[in-house]
C-alpha cells in the first residue's frame, strides 16, 4: 500500500484493511468487559437513536431477530439496557439504555478516543493531521 492509487477496487481493499486494523487497535485500547460486538452495536444504536424494538434493531443492523434477542437478553441481565412498554402502543416492548449502559459506552469511547488522540499526536505532524481531517469529509460521503 505504499503507492497511491485511484483504482476503486484496490482503494476499497486498502481502505478496508486500514479501517479494520484501526478498529482492532481501538478495541484493544478499550476496557475489557466481556462484551460482544453485537452487544456493543445494540448499546451504540440505542444511545444514538433512542429506544427501539428488537425488530427495529435487527432491521437496522441487518441481522437476525434471534441474534438481537439473545444479545439483548444478556444486556438486560447485566442491567445495561431495560425493556419498557411503548407509551404509544402498549403491546410493543422497547429496549432502552440504562445509566450503566451509557456509562460503559462513555468509558469505552473515552479510552479509545484518548488512545487515538495520543497516536495522532505522536505519529503525525500537524500538516498530516490536517490532511487526515480533510480526508474524513470524503470518508463521510461513503456512509451518508
Amino acid at each position: 500500500m505504499s503507492e497511491l492509487t485511484s483504482d476503486p477496487a484496490e482503494l476499497a481493499d486498502n481502505l478496508q484493511s486500514v479501517v479494520g486494523a484501526l478498529v482492532r487497535r481501538m478495541r484493544a485500547a478499550s476496557p475489557r468487559r466481556a462484551i460482544s460486538l453485537s452487544q456493543i452495536s445494540i448499546l451504540k444504536r440505542l444511545d444514538r437513536d433512542g429506544p427501539a424494538t428488537v425488530a427495529d434493531l435487527a432491521r437496522a443492523d441487518k441481522i437476525r431477530h434471534q441474534s438481537v434477542t439473545t444479545a439483548a437478553a444478556t444486556l438486560i441481565d447485566r442491567a445495561l439496557i431495560r425493556r419498557t412498554t411503548d407509551p404509544t402502543d402498549l403491546r410493543r416492548k422497547l429496549l432502552e439504555l440504562t445509566p450503566a449502559g451509557r456509562a460503559l459506552l462513555t468509558e469505552r469511547r473515552e479510552a479509545g478516543s484518548g488512545h487515538l488522540a495520543d497516536l495522532l499526536d505522536e505519529r503525525m505532524t500537524a500538516a498530516e493531521r490536517q490532511q487526515l481531517s480533510k480526508a474524513l469529509g470524503l470518508l463521510r460521503r461513503l456512509i451518508d
